[in-house]
């Protein structure tokens, strides 16, 4: 986990579970995105799964590199 991701570490599984989910159902392209994943989830505002996303993406970029 990274070490500035300081709300990421209050994710539970359910949360995560959400998230992974509503990221399926709201691509990119689709408006106020962040604000829906973050409805979708609980408890989390639109900043918070953002960042969390891209936490997520920057680990992903870490593994693919090796």
């Amino acid at each position: 986990m990274a070490s500035n991701s300081i709300s990421s570490s209050s994710w539970t599984t359910k949360q995560n579970k959400q998230f992974e989910k509503a990221l399926a159902v709201y691509d990119k392209d689709t408006p106020d995105r962040w604000q829906n994943i973050a409805r979708a989830v609980g408890g989390k505002s639109a900043e918070e799964v953002k960042r969390h996303y891209e936490i997520l993406v920057e680990d992903l970029n870490r593994i693919e590199s090796g």
